[in-house]
């Protein structure tokens, strides 16, 4: 007889994750390379290849000029790494706003070309009709409400919203519209804590956190601010390590080795193997 070969691991799926409403908490983080997505995979429900990837590893300003081709070269990746956790990958700006078509076209080629399971779009009233036309074509969504990156240049910067009514209550129809378009999931940035409550209570999806409480359904963080790679993070998130110190005090050591000759060569690696 043929030895068994074990069952593969079962990936978590959309479903798994709007049925956690209300439920045991959902695990999020960002990753946007194989290495870092194997880590993390054990402890994650879902891994969000997110277009902070610009700012967090390709030096730049914002997310503006993330573009396609750059999100589905880290998606890759990280499927790659990830074997449970549910892969989900952001659409950049410019590649869905024009209408639902577009949207469909660039997300189909995301999905088919990282074998992601989802992806997640920025998301002002507006964008519900887009949301629909995907759910309706079987691409999941993941909606974004609240401070939206992506927004950052019309609006300013990164600020916080509903801090007023009417500020509020853009971000509440921005969460109902979403959820009745068919969004699996909402993510929630950057509101006060009684406004993600009342979100999350009003919408059918669960709710996932950034910068908004622990009243939601879920909580996800850029890995990297949470791992302390840089000298400044959002006020809101916990530092879990301090790898920025931890780097640059290895580098230092290797870099005086090198200098004082105390690098190991390759006869001294081939002796002590043997």
């Amino acid at each position: 007889m043929s030895a068994q070969s074990p069952s593969p691991v079962k990936r978590v799926t959309p479903p798994d994750i709007r049925a956690r409403k209300g439920g045991e908490p959902i695990v999020c983080l960002t990753a946007y390379d194989a290495p870092t997505a194997a880590l993390l995979d054990p402890h994650c429900d879902l891994l969000l290849v997110g277009d902070s990837v610009g700012m967090v590893v390709h030096g730049l300003p914002n997310t503006i000029p993330v573009t396609l081709e750059m999100m589905i070269l880290h998606g890759q990746a990280v499927m790659r790494g990830a074997s449970r956790a549910m892969v989900v990958v952001d659409m950049p700006f410019s590649s869905y706003e024009r209408d639902p078509g577009q949207a469909f076209d660039n997300a189909a080629r995301v999905l088919r070309e990282t074998g992601a399971q989802a992806v997640k779009l920025e998301s002002g009233v507006y964008i519900a009709e887009t949301i629909r036309y995907l759910a309706e074509r079987a691409v999941p969504v993941i909606a974004h409400v609240g401070l939206r990156p992506q927004a950052a240049l019309a609006e300013g910067g990164f600020k916080a919203k509903g801090r007023d009514e009417e500020s509020r209550r853009r971000v509440l129809d921005e969460a109902r519209a979403a959820d009745e378009a068919g969004a699996f999931a909402i993510v929630v940035e950057g509101v006060a804590e009684d406004l993600a409550e009342e979100i999350t209570k009003a919408v059918k999806a669960p709710t996932i956190g950034i910068g908004a409480s622990a009243t939601c359904d879920g909580q996800i963080l850029v890995t990297n601010d949470m791992l302390g790679q840089f000298d400044w993070t959002p006020r809101f998130v916990k530092r879990y390590a301090d790898l920025k110190s931890l780097i640059s005090e290895a580098a230092e050591s290797y870099a005086k080795d090198v200098r004082s000759r105390a690098f190991p060569g390759p006869d001294q690696v081939y002796r002590a193997k043997r």
